[in-house]
């Protein structure tokens, strides 16, 4: 374990939702506390599950300590309470000085994804330069870490200056730093701190998965190219491998090394460690302090772990989930309409997308299947086989050019090199490329009362950017609406159950149904109604015989009934021994019975 035989100051555990960082981050801690460390960890996660972790409410405003771990002391950045009291500290000392359209263009402009981050790099910047809590502590570890766009856009010194409505009008991330200006020398000391490699390490937190490994590759690439390179990856959960005779033990097994057997460029350089799975969740510090031991702790204190995890065979005070193809025959009643498959980078919602288009497609429904997902790959899912079955993309790459050429255009001419930098910078925020695609989203919204639009859309975060979008519009129709009739808009039309089916994907993982959880909660505030939930790849619907996957399916089914909890509708997609790429395959998942018997949960 590298990082933890070498030590640094600052550690930053980043990557995909659901890879384990959280877990990783907590058992990180709890070793180096138990060498008579002192260490404090923070999370800045908003689906952060701390609290769950190690079974206490932990503090948001001063750390907690954990009463099994001398040395140790945890702390809850809260990023969307540090973003509201961010806007507030901003727009509220000139809230009655200037016109109600001009305070509500900031508020607009403060209530994107990036002031919510750039709040909460606001919050623990304090911590890396804070004199005294270096001397209290020997270790300071982040679960997440700031995005590479975040700290190039803190390191424009144009950045600093000017103030709320004087910034070029169509940027989407200048807003937030209008109040950073007392901060600016403490920013470029952290942002300096990041990349000194003996003080800093940046642990990239990875599964053995094509999807999780090129997201990782792609952070590691943003962060080089600002000269962070003090970089280690790591491959957490990986299975060892199997000598039960399980099928689909082999088959994890065999595309788990196929994986690693084809890392991305970036990350084949990079110092490499494992961590075995684990056969029970990674819940209590018994729990992470056995996290480092190996494929099978056979100790009375893992043995007693395994029992707590246990959930009975049976079955009984489960949901009950439906296949896939029963949702689909449902939908089907409609004849058209606009299915929207969202979810978490990694859940699998391109496969469940393209399987719900296929479906349809071989009952004779004409079907347009697209996305806006940039790392989606339709074109290896799905074959051509079907004159009624449409398949594209919006690219947001090409989207993405036009909008910043056009606003380049527009608000460019009239800067200096140092104001075009920044505007440059900002147009390539998450922000930005939601805006952009969302013209296109729209012409396909159109289509949606003639036919089946099935639309793969981004992962959680850009996803709500997305309707973020759509809402922001839907306002601009409505107030300039002379006819007194309420207008129809895109929005309009997401919030109509009888033309958008909203389908939330997630696997039987806390982290991913967290992010689900906070989905649904995000939509339901833009007056959306979530229309099923779909678990993918439930290894407790599997059938799994070798020991450690039977484990691992026990301890997926209290996430089984969170997700059966918050659905209308839930089903339940058996983990597959094969990927399921090609029409055959897609057709075959939908038809996969689960372990649970068809049932619909009415709210």
């Amino acid at each position: 374990m590298e990082w933890l035989v070498d030590a640094t100051k600052l550690m930053f555990f980043t990557g995909k939702g659901g890879v384990g960082k959280t877990s990783l981050a907590c058992a990180t801690a709890v070793r180096l506390a138990g060498a008579g460390k002192r260490v404090l960890l923070v999370s800045t996660d908003p689906a952060s599950n701390l609290d769950q972790v190690f079974g206490l409410e932990i503090g948001v405003q001063e750390p907690t300590a954990i009463p099994d771990v001398p040395g140790l002391l945890v702390l809850n950045v809260d990023p969307d309470a540090a973003a509201e009291a961010y806007r507030n500290r901003i727009i509220g000392p000139v809230r009655d000085l200037l016109p109600a359209a001009a305070v509500q263009s900031m508020e607009e402009q403060l209530s994107g994804g990036c002031t919510t981050e750039i709040a909460a790099f606001d919050e623990f910047t304090g911590l890396l330069t804070d004199e005294e809590v270096s001397h209290r502590y020997d270790h300071l570890i982040f679960d997440t870490a700031p995005t590479g766009h975040t700290l190039r856009l803190l390191q424009l010194p144009t950045a600093w200056s000017g103030f709320l409505e004087s910034s070029p009008a169509g940027a989407s991330c200048l807003g937030p730093l209008a109040g950073l200006e007392k901060q600016r020398h403490r920013y470029a000391e952290a942002v300096a701190l990041l990349g000194n490699p003996a003080i800093t390490k940046i642990v990239l937190v990875s599964r053995a998965q094509n999807a999780a490994l090129r997201e990782a590759a792609r952070t590691s690439h943003e962060l080089q190219a600002l000269g962070i390179s003090n970089q280690l990856l790591v491959i957490n959960g990986l299975l060892p491998q199997p000598t039960s005779g399980d099928p689909l033990a082999q088959s994890i097994w065999d595309r788990e090394q196929s994986a690693l057997a084809n890392l991305p460029v970036e990350l084949a350089e990079l110092p490499r460690n494992s961590v075995w799975l684990q056969p029970f969740n990674l819940v209590g510090v018994a729990a992470l302090r056995l996290m480092f031991d190996g494929p099978s702790a056979a100790d009375e204190q893992a043995q007693l772990l395994l029992n707590q995890s246990a959930v009975s065979g049976n079955h009984q005070g489960l949901p009950h989930g439906q296949r896939l193809v029963d949702l689909i025959d449902e939908l089907e009643r409609e004849q058209h309409g606009l299915v929207m498959v969202l979810g978490k980078g990694g859940v699998g919602k391109t496969t469940v997308a393209s399987a719900i288009a296929v479906e349809l497609a071989t009952r004779g429904h004409a079907v347009h299947l697209t996305t806006t997902d940039p790392a989606a790959h339709l074109a290896f899912t799905v074959d051509s086989a079907y004159a009624n079955l449409q398949v594209d993309r919006i690219d947001p790459l090409v989207e993405s050019e036009r909008y910043r050429q056009q606003v380049l255009e527009t608000n460019g001419q009239q800067l200096d090199e140092a104001g075009r930098a920044l505007l440059q910078e900002d147009l390539r925020s998450p922000c930005t490329d939601e805006i952009a695609v969302f013209q296109a989203f729209s012409r396909i919204l159109q289509e949606s009362s003639q036919k089946f639009v099935v639309v793969d859309t981004a992962p959680t975060g850009h996803t709500l950017l997305l309707l973020d979008a759509t809402g922001a519009y839907h306002r601009e129709v409505v107030r300039h609406s002379q006819t007194g009739e309420k207008p129809v808009t895109p929005l309009t039309r997401l919030q109509d159950p009888h033309q958008t089916k909203m389908i939330i994907v997630t696997l039987a993982e806390p982290t991913p149904v967290s992010e689900a959880e906070l989905l649904q909660a995000d939509l339901r505030r833009a007056g959306i109604e979530p229309w099923a939930w779909v678990v993918n790849s439930a290894l407790s619907a599997a059938s799994p015989s070798d020991p450690l996957l039977v484990q691992r399916a026990k301890a997926e089914q209290r996430q089984i009934e969170r997700a059966g909890f918050n659905a209308r509708r839930l089903a339940i997609i058996p983990f597959l021994p094969v990927d399921p790429v090609g029409n055959r395959r897609l057709l075959d998942l939908t038809k996969s019975e689960s372990a649970h018997q068809t049932h619909e949960k009415n709210c």
